[in-house]
């Protein structure tokens, strides 16, 4: 964290400043993430390449019985399951999930301690201890369901939980600390979910439109042979499946309903960010701060999400 030259020595709090459990539990995630992105899109590709050789209106013999071709099939069958089967036992998907939420967990409990955010509001007693204990306490509910804590086998915890930042930033004043706090959280995170959104309208626009473009063939080609104009087409089965994979890929990044999960989160933390500036008073700082990091938090998108679908 550095100062900025001025009268009340305006500080930068960036996720740097966060403790070295934050870093290693973000990390994972989005390790675990990647992986389990990555599993999904091999297991499609593998299934529509397998209908491929059956489309072919040719074929290689070799020995005279043995269709070369055919052999793609098995080989991206076989790569399925292989798939199928190291996803189920690394179960990507589900720590991916939970070190999100233990790293945003974490993340938004040491905002609110930096910043006298509720429940480590100015007037509370040892406000370290409560913040040892309400964090512990939301960590235990993880491990229930099943979250890995690395904190045996970190080898440097950087200090403990509470870094020497967020002490600093907890003794300025609160002028300091709402202008850090609007600056460096809120209208990062308004800029983040932004980003997001229009991230997920041009995902929504491409999968949708490359939804329709395989369907089409498809159509015609099941029109013609509906018809009696044309022969069997083996070849609409490879369209089919490919648009097939392209909505379940399209369903799994979750694009429509992200965009509009995304664009409500941003206009709450722009009206957040406008009280704060204009009418906002310490005496409601500690409610505003706990307000807005529950609008952050992933827990409020997949409601959101949840709903607006």
């Amino acid at each position: 964290m550095t100062a900025i030259p001025g009268p009340l020595q305006s500080m930068v709090f960036r996720s740097a400043d966060l403790p070295a459990l934050f870093h290693h539990t973000d990390a994972v995630a989005v390790a675990r993430q990647r992986e389990a992105v990555n599993s999904t899109r091999a297991q499609l590709f593998l299934l529509v390449l397998g209908t491929v050789p059956a489309a072919l209106p040719w074929h290689a013999q070799v020995g005279g019985s043995f269709q070369l071709l055919d052999l793609l099939a098995v080989s991206a069958y076989t790569g399925v399951l292989i798939t199928t089967f190291l996803a189920s036992r690394r179960k990507a998907k589900s720590h991916w999930q939970l070190n999100r939420s233990a790293a945003e967990f974490i993340k938004s409990n040491c905002w609110r301690y930096a910043v006298h955010g509720s429940p480590f509001d100015s007037g509370i007693q040892h406000p370290e201890a409560v913040f040892a204990s309400r964090l512990e306490e939301g960590l235990q509910e993880l491990r229930k369901v099943g979250w890995d804590d690395p904190r045996e086998r970190m080898a440097d915890s950087g200090g403990g939980l509470i870094t020497a930042s967020m002490r600093e930033l907890r003794d300025k004043a609160f002028t300091v600390r709402k202008e850090t706090y609007v600056r460096d959280r809120l209208i990062e995170q308004r800029r983040w979910y932004r980003r997001r959104m229009q991230v997920s309208r041009r995902g929504a626009l491409v999968w949708s439109s490359t939804i329709a473009l395989l369907t089409l063939p498809a159509l015609v080609l099941a029109v013609l042979q509906a018809f009696g104009r044309a022969d069997s087409f083996a070849l609409t089965g490879s369209f089919s499946a490919a648009a097939a994979a392209c909505l379940a890929w399209n369903e799994m990044r979750r694009h429509h309903p992200l965009v509009s999960a995304h664009s409500l989160v941003e206009e709450d933390l722009e009206n957040m960010q406008a009280a704060m500036e204009t009418t906002l008073t310490e005496r409601h700082w500690a409610a505003a701060v706990f307000e807005t990091e529950r609008i952050v938090s992933p827990e409020h998108t997949d409601w959101l999400v949840r709903h607006r679908t």
